[in-house]
């Protein structure tokens, strides 16, 4: 009788188990503007992220930007693997509750760095509040 009141507890236990799982924050949308002339040496940009102040961002925050590629083995067709790269550093210009707007601090160099196919931080890319 106690076994089996032990085991139910388990799978009453198993099945309304909390998952706690660290959330993905990420680029989710970028903004730019549109120059009407040729002079323009730069375009600006503005990057939403699903980072805000109850995470802890202030204005001023560095944001490590990180991009994840998955590549097949050529060789054994089972296998993949995943390589999660820092392409560069957002810093945040405006934060609510949930969500901050950042510009580029700066964006990594060719030289020493993987090659890109896309050399500017994009829709989807990770991003962490930067502890150096």
């Amino acid at each position: 009788m106690k076994t089996l009141a032990h085991f139910i507890l388990v799978i009453i236990g198993i099945l309304f188990q909390a998952q706690v799982m660290a959330k993905d924050y990420m680029i989710y949308s970028v903004e730019h503007e549109l120059p009407m002339t040729n002079d323009v040496q730069e375009i600006q940009k503005n990057y939403y992220v699903n980072l805000g102040e109850k995470q802890g961002i202030k204005n001023g925050t560095l944001l490590d930007v990180y991009r994840v590629v998955i590549l097949n083995d050529p060789y054994d067709r089972e296998k993949r693997y995943r390589h999660k790269m820092k392409v560069g550093q957002l810093e945040v210009i405006h934060h609510d509750s949930d969500t901050s707007i950042a510009v580029t601090k700066h964006f990594n160099d060719k030289e020493r760095h993987p090659i890109l196919e896309i050399t500017a931080f994009m829709v989807g890319d990770k991003v962490n509040v930067s502890l150096n």
